[in-house]
This record gives structure tokens, sequence and C-alpha cells, in this order.
């Protein structure tokens, strides 16, 4: 098991966020919806629960969490992705606005609606998920709008990000596009991949980060069947020419191969003390795994540090962002309880 990270470092790399360049965030992009009740009674229409709404709200959801994610640390970034052409696409820009970040980087399309998702939820479970979205890939024409627009903003910008959910925003070439695009301006490229999306596609990449489900998916795609964590990451690693992977494992915490270090597997426990959500987990790890690569920390430091962030939000309801105060409490809170 890697050594946890001591306070000199997470207070040396974490201070050096907001001085960093901005990070460009590409993927699916779209609105968080969650209508809040209590379930009294049963309809008489049909056997189904009646929700007595109290609360509505929206947040940013899918790779837009990212960039707010970002936002919350102290990080600046260029959100880039495709929208319809349609009243939630207002909604979502207003919503940026709100969040204080950028709309410059969105590309509108009449080919698909913006990605809408209503969770209908009470205080003990969630009753049901509406989506409102396309899966069709996006058009060659709007591909090349979104790569124009990335690459328009590439010299400024410290990585990027690409959160892929196969929701069709990001197809071969355009990942292929951007992947050479910062890979030959020497800027760190991480991946957090989609479960449905071939496994070359992000063939170059600098860090890929699937969970484990999405990586023994990965391997079995490439011809292997393998269950093992370290053989999954080794495998990662030599067949998409990565430099760097971090498979998270829920419970288990977070596996890894630096190629770039000792190139061995490395593993580190999970530090979540609650779990009530883990909506927005895998955007807030992908968030500081990066930022604190930038900031010139090793990559079990990084994932020391995502593995904090996601332990804060699990522990909230909904898609959820984690600030550097809270951030720096639990990591108090986790080295008293590991010094015992």
């Amino acid at each position: 098991m890697e050594s946890f990270i001591t306070e000199n470092r997470f207070q040396e790399i974490t201070s050096k966020y907001n001085s960093l360049k901005p990070i460009i965030v590409v993927g699916d992009i779209g609105l968080d919806k969650y209508t809040f009740g209590e379930v009294r009674r049963i309809s008489p229409e049909a056997p189904v629960p009646v929700l007595e709404v109290s609360r509505e709200w929206l947040k940013l959801g899918l790779a837009a969490n990212i960039s707010h994610n970002l936002k919350t640390i102290g990080v600046e970034s260029t959100l880039c992705g495709v929208v319809g052409n349609d009243k939630n696409a207002s909604t979502f820009e207003h919503l940026l606005e709100e969040c204080g970040l950028k709309t410059w980087g969105l590309v509108r399309s009449s080919d698909r609606p913006t990605i809408f998702k209503e969770r209908v939820t009470t205080d003990t479970q969630q009753i049901c998920r509406i989506d409102y979205e396309s899966t069709d890939s996006i058009s060659p024409k709007t591909a090349k709008s979104v790569l124009r627009r990335v690459e328009d903003f590439a010299k400024d910008h410290g990585a990027l990000i690409i959160e892929d959910y196969a929701k069709g925003t990001l197809t071969e070439d355009l990942i292929q596009g951007l992947i050479k695009s910062f890979t030959e301006r020497n800027t760190l490229v991480c991946v957090d991949p989609g479960r449905s999306t071939p496994p070359l596609w992000y063939r170059g990449a600098t860090l890929l980060k699937p969970n484990k489900k999405e990586a023994i998916i990965m391997v079995s795609s490439l011809g292997y069947r393998e269950t093992n964590v370290e053989s999954i990451a080794e495998i990662l690693v030599e067949k998409l020419n990565l430099e760097k992977v971090v498979i998270t494992l829920g419970g288990d915490g977070m596996g890894m191969i630096d190629t770039k270090s000792d190139g061995k597997f490395h593993h580190i426990p999970t530090v979540a003390n609650e779990v009530f959500d883990v909506s927005g987990a895998g955007d807030t790890a992908i968030s500081l795994l990066t930022a604190s690569l930038v900031a010139g920390a090793t990559l079990p430091e990084a994932a020391w540090l995502g593995n904090c962030g996601s332990g804060v939000v699990v522990a909230k309801k909904g898609t959820a962002t984690v600030d550097l105060k809270e951030l720096s409490e639990f990591y108090k809170r986790l080295a008293g309880k590991l010094q015992k």
C-alpha cells in the first residue's frame, strides 16, 4: 500500500491550485434537475407513489460537473461540449455563468437536444430518473467545430480532461484529434472513459481513469479475460500506449501505474467514512487528479487527493463538488485517524 500523503505535500500541492493555468474540459454536458419531496400515499390511478414536491433545483451535469469541481478548488477551466438549440441550452449557459464558468467553449447543434436528467427523490431513495437525450454521434461537421474551438484555447491552458459519458459527443476522430493536439504540445491529457466506447479510441492519452467495471470491459474488448486489477492496469498501459493509469475500486480504493516513475503497480485504500450518494465522485476524482498532477504531485499523491475529494462528495446527496476547506478538513481528520 502506498504511504499516505504528508501534510507538507498536501499543503504544497493544494496551495498551487489557484495559480495554475486553466484546464480544458471536453465531453458530454448537460443539466441535472432534482425534484425532492415526500411520499405519503399510493396513487389511486396506478400502483405508484405520489410525491408531494417540496423542493426543485438544477445543477451542472456530466462533464460540466468537472468544471464546477475545478472551480470550487480554485482552478479555472474552459468547458467545451455540444448543446442543442433549445431552452435547456440557455438555462445551461445561465447556470454556468452563475457558477462563475465561461460559456465560450459551447457549440450549439440543431441535431440533438441539450441533455437533461431529472431525478425524483425522497429523503431515503430515488423514485425514478427521467432522461431527455440523444446518444447518436455528433456529425463530423459538429465534431470539427468542437475540435477547432478547443484548439483555439489550447496554448493558454495547462491540461486537458476528456470526460466520456458515451452520449455521442466524443467520436473517435474528435478524441484522437484532441489527444494528438495536446500531447504534441507536451500537455497533460487525462481521460475518464465511457463504458461502451472502444478503448482504442483513447490510445496515446497521458492518463486513463476507469473504474474497475469499466476497466474489465475495456480489457475484454481488447481480447483478454482478466479480473486481476494489477494485470488489467498493465494491459491498458501497454495496449493503449498510456503513460499513467488509475483504476478506481470503490470501497477498495485505487490502483495505479506510472510508467514515468517506477512503472510498478501501487494501491491506496478508500477513505470514505459515509456513503450517501456516489453521483459525481468520479468527476471529483478526475478533477483533483489532473489539478494535482499539473501542480507537481506524483501520481500516488494526486490519487490520495482525488480519493479524499471523493470521500467528501459521497457523503453528500446528489451530484456534488468539494471545496478546499472541505478537502483540508477531511484530510486532517483522516491524518489524525491514521496517526493513532
